[in-house]
């Protein structure tokens, strides 16, 4: 146990109907990031992350697929937690909705809570109900008939069903929203919300009949003849996860004692996280999330990618073709935090190219081979500490004071980026170290410094020992900040600029340009 600040990070549990796509990939980085930037800096994290295994969606594609739906999930499950490797992520824990011991008996008893409250009640529904969607949609909602999100028609469903009373919690949701306890991000996706709770919060069904959902998901408590409604299930993990429901203690550490809660998702899900979901939780007497950070979609000739429309990017091949590096900063770099972003791969070479290759990767070996061509490999003694440097990274002082504060202002730049949920501000506040250490290159010359060493300049060679542990230091900031950001090639920076015995390891290119079909593409995790 520790008394450092808890931050709990999530994302969403996607349906297990087909593989992982690159659209999911997104919010799986995002919040590897946000864990790992939070450690760095002494926060204690839990990330998770799983599968939505309970969905009519599955069943119906375990039943075109020809193979029983237990089986179908498990082989579709295994893919999206084998996305660890080839995305390097970090995360802590992984739930599965239809396996973990966990997650059925917390959901019964989040079932009680708000039966308890007086929130449920049975009733006979007629409406229209899309799959893709797992929800009902009033007419009015619907585009020219067809669902907004899948673009399909909903079908006609009639039936007897459980019912959550939401519209009890409209102003309570309202007024946590507006005071900041319930946080949203961006403002738009705030503003989203507080629409939709100022357009009428009206019940909604929280079971479906067994029937209609082929005998799968969570049976309803005392009524066999109804399963548990997906997103109902599905939302309860950010707490089933944590032993909700069988006493395990993680429930009260990282959910009811305090610290950050913090949920990312992408837009089309806004409704059941922002206003389902806390007025679950506010029915049941629990904490809300703090945080409810939302992304736009990434589309692909400007279609949104979708498993059912067909226009899906897989990531794990993606990465065996272009590298972990690669996938991650696009993902990171190019993604706006407001608006959708179009992905494709020459975009995605083009910046792995331009920054990673051509950028950092040029950087740290322009920087250790002056090293071990004016100083045989033996960087300069660092003498202190550069003032405002990221903790635990050496500088030489005196170091050129301007490109400490780039430095110094880089790191905090991050800290407030992420805080934002603006990633690619945060990435480009990392590239920024890059950009000011060139120009400590370009206005030092340390080439110039060194003839002039030769020809009996000893002032000139102490200036080019400050330089060049200068720009050492440089390298190893720029590591510690694009750690959270891509790890693996943060490894290969610090590994390059460290030495063994005295000497630098000999410099080796970092990010094997992509561009080239004669040069094989960078690691792949």
């Amino acid at each position: 146990m520790t008394d450092a600040p808890r931050t709990y990070i999530t994302t969403t549990i996607p349906y297990v109907n087909a593989r992982p796509h690159l659209g999911f990939a997104l919010e799986l980085v995002q919040a590897d990031v946000l864990a790992r930037h939070r450690r760095r800096r002494g926060d204690d994290v839990r990330l998770l992350t799983g599968t939505d295994d309970n969905s009519l969606k599955n069943v119906v594609a375990a039943e075109a697929a020809g193979v029983g739906v237990q089986e179908f999930v498990d082989r579709n499950a295994v893919a999206f937690e084998g996305l660890r490797a080839p995305l390097s992520l970090s995360f802590d824990d992984f739930i599965r909705t239809s396996s973990d011991p966990r997650h059925r008996v917390g959901v019964e008893r989040l079932w009680h809570r708000v039966a308890r409250a007086g929130d449920l009640y049975r009733k006979h529904y007629e409406g229209l109900y899309c799959v893709g969607c797992e929800q009902f949609w009033a007419p009015g909602d619907l585009d020219g008939g067809r669902c907004p999100e899948h673009g399909t028609p909903p079908r006609p469903v009639a039936e007897e069903n459980w019912f959550f009373r939401l519209s009890r919690y409209a102003d309570t949701l309202r007024g946590l929203i507006e005071d900041g306890t319930l946080r949203i991000e961006p403002a738009s996706r705030r503003n989203e919300v507080l629409s939709l709770i100022d357009g009428g919060l009206h019940d909604f069904s929280v079971s479906r009949s067994r029937t209609r959902a082929r005998g799968w998901g969570i049976p309803v408590p005392g009524d066999a003849d109804q399963v548990v409604y997906v997103w109902w299930d599905a939302l309860g993990n950010y707490v089933t996860s944590l032993g909700f429901g069988t006493g395990d203690g993680e429930f009260d550490r990282w959910w009811a004692g305090g610290g950050r809660r913090v949920h990312l998702l992408g837009k089309g899900v806004i409704r059941f996280h922002a206003v389902y979901w806390p007025a679950m939780l506010l029915s049941a007497g629990l904490p809300l999330p703090t945080d409810i950070l939302v992304h736009d979609y990434l589309t692909v000739d400007g279609h949104k990618i979708s498993k059912s429309a067909g226009t899906v990017v897989d990531p794990a091949d993606l990465v065996a073709r272009y590298g972990t590096d690669a996938v991650r900063w696009w993902l990171l770099r190019d993604v706006p935090r407001v608006g959708d972003a179009d992905f494709t791969a020459e975009s995605l070479v083009r910046r792995h190219d331009g920054d990673l290759a051509g950028g950092i990767g040029n950087l740290v070996n322009r920087v250790v081979t002056m090293v071990h061509r004016y100083r045989a490999g033996r960087p300069p003694a660092l003498r202190g500490t550069a003032p405002g440097t990221v903790p635990g990274v050496q500088a030489v002082a005196p170091v050129s004071e301007w490109l400490a504060r780039a430095v110094a202002e880089s790191a905090g730049r991050v800290d407030s980026a992420l805080e934002a949920y603006d990633f690619r501000q945060a990435a480009s506040a990392v590239w920024s170290v890059l950009e000011e250490a060139n120009r400590c290159v370009d206005a030092t010359r340390p080439w110039v410094h060194a003839r002039a060493e030769k020809d009996g300049d000893h002032a000139s060679g102490e200036r080019l020992d400050e330089v060049l542990g200068a720009l050492l230091a440089s390298c190893l900031v720029l590591a510690e900040l694009l750690t959270p950001f891509l790890p693996d090639a943060a490894a290969r920076i610090t590994a390059q600029c460290t030495p063994v015995d005295g000497v630098l390891p000999a410099p080796v290119p970092l990010f094997p340009r992509l561009a080239d079909p004669a040069t094989p593409p960078g690691p792949a995790g």
